[in-house]
């Protein structure tokens, strides 16, 4: 029986697309977690000169280059087609690992990870116009959204390898062997990508359908057929690159802010203190050291602790698609954000009144799974849902940014708030951040708007 992209079965081909597409997901949060191991390392053990500032910078260039790559590369992509820029991303990022591994200092690190971070946001671009476009139409949401979630074992994949390669070091200043994670990630990513081939939809809309037909057998098998008819409307003003719409922020306002603070806000949760964890789990005394021990040690149980944190992150992502199907999408978003509030607000009170460790730890492995079950997931999800066809690429490439941009401000300002006011001032912070998102997630859903026109 023959069949078409978007009305196919869902194959085993169908999961070896997401999985080699989701490799740009578990490279961006694993580079996320290496930095922020790296900083206390080189901060707190080896140069202890670094000021709060520096250790912003360190933070969020990988962030401003996924901000830049993915707009840039996003763009090209568009217009040059996918494969070449699939392959290229992971060459990007394995090729300023290795300049790294082999030159080792402050700035080479810091322009390093703007390469790489570039090149990651590449693969955000491209990874999921992949597999939105190569999957059954009932399946996309699903499969962009277990996409998305492989990013969990970016972290917990990269917290472990670190724990392991840290445990048995003597001296801080073996960081640069961390480079390594990163080389045979993205090494691993080119290899997979050898064997792919270019997107039929972007093929189909170009006129080229003979090597339309051709790559939609090498992806799905002979008995998936493409014609003109598989382009959506949607489909199509993507590949033509859209562009800025007369009367478009008119039109979408409330959209944007619907789907770009909230964005924002999970920004801080997921980057602000991500890149801090094992810094925030030293500030909080949650490692498992005494007085006096050797400060390598204390990095050391500080990655420990981030990595039975980093652990909830993967059951977050599947308790929220287990939910995305029986709830409201933005319900599960602002449920998220005020859960994860509370339990920054367990965590702040076991902090200041000296509660026992093990509450501190559940409240911040509580928090993650709320974060990742709702904000994380959901952010990622909503876009697309809410912004009518003809706004719908500029309104997710807005949303997008509105989210790296308060990623890049969590990263900035979270070592600021220690310098300034400890621990506690960074969770006030993040408590108000959450709260923030939930609110602005009730106030304009634009499904809320819709019960009550019914209603009336």
């Amino acid at each position: 029986m023959n069949y078409t992209i978007d009305d196919a079965p869902l194959t085993w081909r169908h999961y070896f697309i997401t999985g080699v597409a989701s490799l740009g997901q578990l490279i961006g949060t694993g580079l996320a977690t290496l930095v922020s191991v790296i900083i206390p390392l080189y901060q707190l053990v080896a140069h202890p000169e670094l000021s709060s500032f520096m250790q912003g910078l360190v933070g969020a260039m990988d962030l401003i280059g996924i901000m830049v790559g993915s707009t840039i590369l996003g763009k090209l992509s568009d217009r040059y087609g996918y494969l070449f820029f699939f392959r290229l991303c992971p060459a990007i990022v394995c090729a300023s690992a290795v300049v790294t591994l082999i030159w080792p200092s402050l700035p080479v690190l810091i322009i390093c990870l703007f390469f790489m971070g570039f090149g990651i946001g590449g693969e955000y671009s491209l990874d999921s116009n992949y597999i939105s476009e190569l999957m059954p139409t009932k399946w996309v949401f699903f499969m962009v959204g277990l996409a998305k979630a492989a990013s969990a074992f970016g972290n917990i994949l990269v917290a472990g390898i670190c724990f392991l390669m840290v445990r048995d070091w003597t001296s801080a200043d073996l960081w640069p062997r961390m480079m390594w994670i990163m080389i045979i990630i993205s090494g691993v990513m080119v290899v997979s990508r050898i064997y792919f081939w270019e997107s039929p939809k972007w093929l189909l809309e170009r006129g080229k359908v003979a090597l339309a037909e051709i790559d939609a057998h090498h992806f799905l098998g002979n008995n998936v057929n493409v014609t003109t008819e598989d382009l959506t409307p949607d489909e199509i003003q993507h590949h033509q690159g859209g562009g800025t719409k007369p009367g478009f922020l008119k039109r979408n306002w409330e959209n944007i802010i619907f789907t770009g603070i909230p964005w924002a806000c999970e920004g801080l949760g997921v980057y602000g203190i991500g890149v801090f964890l094992p810094i925030l789990v030293l500030a909080l005394g949650l490692e498992h050291t005494s007085a006096g021990e050797d400060p390598l040690m204390k990095v050391t149980s500080s990655v420990e602790i981030t990595l039975w944190i980093s652990c909830i992150i993967l059951p977050g992502f599947i308790l929220g698609l287990f939910l995305i199907k029986k709830m409201d999408a933005a319900k599960i978003q602002w449920i998220g954000f005020f859960l994860s509030g509370l339990f920054l607000l367990i965590l702040l009170l076991a902090y200041d009144h000296h509660w026992a460790k093990w509450i501190s730890i559940i409240a911040f492995m509580a928090f993650e799974l709320f974060l990742n079950m709702g904000p994380h997931l959901i952010t990622f999800v909503l876009p697309p849902k809410v912004y009518p066809v003809a706004d719908r690429g500029l309104g997710s490439g807005i949303a997008a940014s509105l989210g790296k941009v308060g990623a890049v401000l969590g990263v900035f300002f979270i070592p600021v708030l220690l310098h300034a006011g400890g621990s506690s001032l960074v969770l006030i912070v993040s408590i108000i951040v959450m709260v923030i998102g939930g609110i602005v997630t009730i106030l304009f859903n634009p499904q809320k708007k819709k019960i009550v026109a019914q209603q009336q």
